[in-house]
């Protein structure tokens, strides 16, 4: 079995902590759209969604990125 990414649990610990200039970076270097969905489903689990615009953001505007066809992140 594939062994799942932890991308997604570092990057919301850097926003519980308080770092959101360093999530936001991280978000822009996201390795995968897989990745950017399980980021934004914890968000809202932990009821951070919403409350940092740009974090926000963020993850939209890379999700839309990410998801354009001619558009990839080399491996």
């Amino acid at each position: 079995m594939a062994q799942s990414s932890v991308w997604a649990g570092k990057v919301l610990a850097l926003v519980k902590g308080g770092n959101t200039p360093a999530a936001i970076a991280q978000i822009k270097v996201a390795p995968s759209v897989k990745d950017l969905l399980a980021f934004k489903k914890a968000l809202a689990a932990t009821q951070l969604a919403g409350r940092w615009r740009d974090l926000d953001a963020a993850v939209d505007d890379n999700l839309a990125l990410l998801a354009a066809p001619r558009l990839h992140r080399a491996p």
